[in-house]
């Protein structure tokens, strides 16, 4: 699917979709318990789906309504599943999923799309055979496909978590485990994720210790309990409504987002601010004023790299997106392909091993690539919406992983965006 997207005046109301992160993280504690639960307003979309269907193969009974999943938990105990686990494009769920099938017995094998069986594995894998059960990669490379057998038993173990989703996968699996679980962390990207896990944990009285984020000891032997929770809406969608306010001089108010959510992506509206937009956090409301470049550590939101990349294009001066390595591990290398898709565009920008050097540039509409990445396709279309000429970008059905109102969305507040195959 391609889009096609031209100069337009927006601006308006916006209800920003559930979060993907707490949707995914709901659905595993949901069917980690024993009776039922409800998850109201989640994420509908592909990871969100992808999460269901592992879940189901674990022995979770999943019912989908109109705004809400209808979850009857396997209670601590997963079984084997009868087929290979698909997780599509969710590295989130592939991640958390391999630590839930270590806790049952037999054998389980993990794959996914082009884009899995490219992410890393490694540190997980190893933990995961420290802490009393299997796991491999079937290539002998730490990636998907890989196989797990259980049963994990607790113990100790080192973690570099080069992406915060190998220690959340830990952090929600540890607690079934019969004996303790100590995490040692070596190094740790994109800590207000983790801070979602123990967001859910606190929630559901998981006891456990953190030594500022440099260990933990999870206790063993424990349960998680059947609950009905609202998803929050998705900072990290919402990002891309606040960089189209914030480069564009239109107003947008964003509905359903919490500003006292973990989640780390609400920093950006701190970030936009102080580059000069016009901002009211208790409102979630953003008007864009001329923007001034800064210097932005971006570890802890990784996932706005592309977003931000096109605000540094017209912002005064020169923007640094640093410290953020692990974009290169998600979907694409995120850094590399917004700088080669920007320079198309006429962006001055420079790659560097951990971000990208963006210098205020006149862009042009052109012909770009998604890359397969939701949101590499959805910071090109804010660009699209804001310089001359026509934008078209391709592989724009990966909106569909986290976002899949998007286009909608985008025409509601009056964009001109079109879909086409």
């Amino acid at each position: 699917m391609f889009l096609k997207v031209r100069k337009s005046q927006t601006g308006g109301r916006v209800r920003i979709p559930g979060s993907k992160s707490h949707t995914i993280r709901a659905l595993f504690i949901a069917s980690m318990a024993d009776g039922i639960s409800e998850i109201i307003d989640p994420l509908i979309s592909g990871d969100a789906n992808s999460a269901v269907e592992v879940c189901k193969a674990f022995g979770a009974e999943i019912e989908s309504q109109s705004n809400k999943y209808i979850v009857k938990g396997f209670g601590g105990v997963p079984k084997v599943p009868s087929d290979v686990i698909n997780v599509g494009n969710s590295a989130t769920t592939l991640r958390i999923g391999v630590s839930t099938a270590a806790l049952g017995e037999g054998c389980s094998v993990f794959t996914g799309d082009y884009q899995i069986r490219k992410r890393p594995l490694g540190s997980l894998i190893e933990a995961i055979n420290n802490l009393g059960a299997q796991a491999f990669s079937t290539r002998n490379n730490n990636m998907a496909p890989v196989v797990i057998r259980g049963k994990l038993k607790g113990g100790s173990t080192t973690l570099d978590a080069v992406t915060s989703q190998y220690l959340s996968s830990l952090l929600i699996n540890s607690p079934i485990i019969e004996k303790d679980t100590e995490i040692i962390v070596t190094r740790l990207n994109e800590v207000p994720y983790v801070e979602m896990t123990l967001w859910w944990l606190n929630k559901q009285g998981i006891r456990y210790q953190n030594n500022n984020f440099k260990s933990f000891t999870v206790n063993g032997g424990q349960c998680y309990k059947p609950f009905a929770s609202p998803i929050p809406g998705d900072f990290s969608s919402a990002t891309f409504f606040m960089v189209l306010a914030a480069i564009s001089g239109d107003e947008f108010t964003l509905d359903n987002l919490d500003i006292t959510d973990p989640q780390g992506d609400k920093q950006v509206l701190s970030i936009l601010e102080d580059m000069g937009a016009k901002v009211n956090k208790d409102s979630i409301y953003i008007k864009g004023e001329k923007l001034s470049g800064r210097e932005i550590d971006m570890n802890s939101i990784p996932d706005a790299l592309p977003a931000m990349a096109v605000a540094g294009c017209f912002a005064d001066g020169e923007t640094r997106l640093l410290n953020v390595p692990q974009a290169r591990l998600k979907e694409c290398d995120r850094i590399n392909v917004m700088c080669t898709e920007l320079r198309k565009m006429g962006a001055d920008i420079e790659e560097l091993p951990d971000g990208l050097i963006i210098r205020q540039s006149k862009l042009k509409g052109c012909n770009v690539c998604g890359h397969d990445d939701h949101r590499v396709v959805m910071a090109l279309a804010v660009a699209g919406l804001n310089i001359s000429g026509e934008t078209i970008i391709s592989n724009a059905e990966a909106m569909n992983i986290t976002f899949p109102e998007f286009a909608e969305l985008i025409e509601e507040c009056g964009g001109y965006i079109e879909k086409y195959d």
